[in-house]
């Protein structure tokens, strides 16, 4: 194929097949990047991160045998690139109050601690298994419905993980419908059989109708669900809560 020049030469170099093929490389990367939608600029927390005039949050009550009065822990997050399509909230601050003051220092301590830790940014996640491992010497205590704790501090860190599922941190993996389903027929079969056992008319009628967290008295602990769900059917131990099951 024959090229007109229409110009004066002034100079000329020769371009070798390699040579083409990389040029043609970059100008399809260059193209590709001019191509591309513009990303909304992304925040990341910092300890540079300064604390707004207004903070949205959440107030929990825990009810411990453990504290003659109730605490109550507040939660307040900080929504981070608002108005964009990575808008997210995050924790930013802890606070626990309660009329019991014998606890206070450890209290603050702990609250300051998870404040700084939230600010900090990144996953924070891990404080909720942190605090959940703690233990309490003289022993834990079951929470209504069933469900154990081993420690105040555990409460905290069970408290504080339901936060973060309401606001989307931590995704809390959906039962299916036949998992549900097998649960709601294992309890059905083990009050039925209970009621069987059960001379009186009355106390039959009241084993077999309970409230939605209630389950049958003489359960022990899940090992899974650490509920107090598990009870013996067809020589299995099988839990009425989670459906899991020492049998397979």
């Amino acid at each position: 194929m024959a090229i007109k020049i229409d110009k004066k030469i002034t100079g000329y170099n020769v371009v070798t097949s390699e040579e083409k093929v990389a040029n043609a490389a970059a100008a399809a990367a260059k193209d590709a990047r001019a191509a591309e939608p513009k990303q909304a600029e992304v925040i990341q927390m910092h300890e540079s991160v300064e604390r707004p005039e207004t903070l949205v949050g959440s107030t929990f009550k825990i009810k411990s045998p453990l504290f003659e009065h109730a605490l109550y822990v507040t939660i307040n997050d900080i929504v981070l690139n608002a108005g964009t399509k990575h808008e997210q909230r995050r924790p930013f601050e802890i606070f626990i109050n309660s009329k019991n003051m014998d606890h206070f220092q450890w209290i603050v301590a702990l609250t300051r601690l998870m404040s700084a830790v939230f600010r900090k940014g990144g996953d924070v996640t891990f404080v909720v298994e942190e605090l959940k491992a703690v233990f309490d010497p003289r022993g834990g205590y079951f929470k209504s419905g069933g469900v154990y704790m081993s420690s105040i501090v555990a409460e905290i860190g069970s408290v504080v993980e339901q936060h973060m599922k309401n606001i989307g941190m931590i995704h809390d993996p959906e039962m299916d419908a036949a998992t549900r389903q097998l649960i709601v027929e294992k309890r059905a079969a083990y009050e039925a059989a209970s009621a069987k056992k059960v001379a009186d008319a009355g106390a039959a009628t009241e084993a077999g109708a309970g409230e939605a967290l209630s389950f049958p008295p003489g359960s022990m602990m899940c090992d899974k669900c650490n509920t107090k769900a598990l009870v013996l059917m067809d020589n299995c131990q099988t839990c009425l809560n989670c459906g899991y099951s020492k049998c397979g």
